[in-house]
C-alpha cells in the first residue's frame, strides 16, 4: 500500500512539475544542453585529431632513428672490414661489436616506426570519424536552433491565443454578470402587471369593490344632471332629430282621384 501511495505522489508531483515549467525555459535548457554537448564532442575530436598529429612528429623522428641507425651500422661494418683487411684483429672485433650494437638500435628503430606507423592508421581512421561526428552533429545543432525559433514562434502565437480566449471570456463573463437581461425585465413587468390586475380582480368581487363600483356609478349620473342643469341655464338645448320623410309610393295605373 506504502508503494502505491508513493508511486501515486511521485507520479501527481512529476504532473504537476511538468504542468509549471515555462516551455521557453525548457527550449533553452535544451539547446543549451545541446551546445554543452558539442562542445565536449569537439573537444574530444580535437583530442583525436592532435594524437594523430603527434604520430605523425613521432614517426617522422622514428624514422629519421632508423635511417641513422641504418647508415651507422653500415660505416660500422664498413670499418670492420677495413681493420680486417689492415690485418688488425682488435680493431675488427671493435667495429664488429660496433655494428652489432648499432644493428640491434636499427632494429629497435625499425620496430618502433612500424608500431607508430600502424597506431597512425587508426589515428587517422578516428579523426575521420572524429570529424564526422563534429560535422554531423553541428548539422543537428543548426537544426535544433531552427527548430527552436520555430517553437517559440508557435508559442508565442499560443500565448497570444490564450489572451485573446481570455480577454473573450472575460467580455462575455463581464456582459453576462453586469445586469438583468431584456428576458429577464419583461418576465419581471408581466409578473408584476398580472399581479396587479389579479389584484384588482379579486378587489372588484369583495363587498368593498362592489361599494366603489356603486359610488362611481353614482357620481357619473350625478355629473350628468349636473350637466344637464347648466345646459338648461345657458338656453342650450338638444338638436331635435328630424324624422326621415316618408317615402311615396306610385300609383298603380288607372288610378286616381274620384271626382263626385
Amino acid at each position: 500500500m506504502f508503494k502505491r501511495i508513493w508511486a501515486y505522489l511521485k507520479a501527481l508531483f512529476s504532473t504537476t512539475a511538468e504542468n509549471a515549467m515555462d516551455p521557453k525555459i525548457e527550449i533553452e535548457a535544451a539547446i543549451n544542453q545541446a551546445k554543452k554537448q558539442d562542445q565536449e564532442l569537439r573537444n574530444q575530436a580535437a583530442k583525436v585529431v592532435a594524437h594523430r598529429t603527434q604520430l605523425e612528429s613521432q614517426i617522422e623522428r622514428a624514422a629519421d632513428d632508423a635511417g641513422e641507425a641504418r647508415e651507422m651500422t653500415k660505416q660500422a661494418l664498413l670499418k670492420a672490414e677495413e681493420a680486417k683487411a689492415a690485418g688488425d684483429p682488435a680493431a675488427e672485433e671493435k667495429w664488429t661489436q660496433a655494428a652489432q650494437s648499432m644493428a640491434m638500435k636499427l632494429q629497435a628503430s625499425e620496430n618502433n616506426l612500424a608500431s607508430l606507423t600502424e597506431q597512425y592508421k587508426l589515428a587517422q581512421t578516428q579523426a575521420e570519424q572524429a570529424k564526422d561526428a563534429v560535422q554531423a552533429n553541428a548539422m543537428k545543432l543548426q537544426e535544433l536552433s531552427a527548430k527552436r525559433m520555430e517553437l517559440l514562434g508557435q508559442l508565442e502565437q499560443a500565448k497570444m491565443q490564450e489572451a485573446v480566449n481570455e480577454a473573450v471570456q472575460t467580455m462575455t463573463s463581464s456582459m453576462s454578470d453586469s445586469g438583468p437581461s431584456l428576458d429577464q425585465v419583461e418576465d419581471k413587468i408581466e409578473r408584476r402587471k398580472a399581479e396587479a390586475m389579479a389584484k384588482a380582480e379579486l378587489h372588484e368581487a369583495t363587498p368593498e369593490g362592489a361599494e366603489a363600483e356603486l359610488r362611481s356609478a353614482i357620481n357619473v349620473a350625478q355629473a350628468d344632471a349636473k350637466l344637464e342643469e347648466l345646459k338648461a341655464e345657458l338656453g342650450i338645448t338638444p338638436a331635435a332629430s328630424t324624422p326621415a320623410p316618408a317615402e311615396e309610393t306610385p300609383l298603380a295605373e288607372g288610378e286616381g282621384t274620384q271626382t263626385g
